[in-house]
């Protein structure tokens, strides 16, 4: 979903840009770390400009719903992967053991965020 939102914002300004071996990690998601993951090529042309629109993407902070800007707890960073799925803690460790036992995907997970710089978890 990433790439589409990525492809659809740098066609908007102009980068024409394609996406390679996004049908086959979607027909089967294990093979994405055989190829590498999808892949967004552009021309080499429009490589600062891409830069500059991933810069700006990045840069953006996140809100809570004050609208404050959502920082991590233990370190203060803004850097955060939103609505992150956790197997911590011990639900999740017999989560795991059973998904492995019965061959399922995982039963449990918590919705948390996670900091990019420390690794904390927490709920906002």
């Amino acid at each position: 979903m990433e790439a589409h939102l990525l492809k659809s914002r740098l066609e908007s300004e102009g980068i024409p840009c394609f996406l390679f071996d996004e049908h086959l990690v979607n027909m089967n998601p294990l093979y994405s770390v055989a190829v590498g993951g999808i892949k967004l090529k552009i021309q080499e042309a429009d490589k600062e400009k891409t830069l500059e629109i991933l810069r700006e993407i990045e840069g953006g902070h996140n809100l809570d719903e004050n609208g404050e800007i959502l920082k991590c707890p233990e370190c203060d960073s803004a850097r955060l992967y939103l609505n992150f799925k956790s197997m911590k803690g011990t639900k999740g460790f017999l989560s795991a053991i059973t998904s492995f036992l019965f061959m399922v995907f995982p039963v449990y997970f918590k919705t948390v965020h996670k900091c990019k710089d420390c690794g904390a978890e927490f709920r906002g």
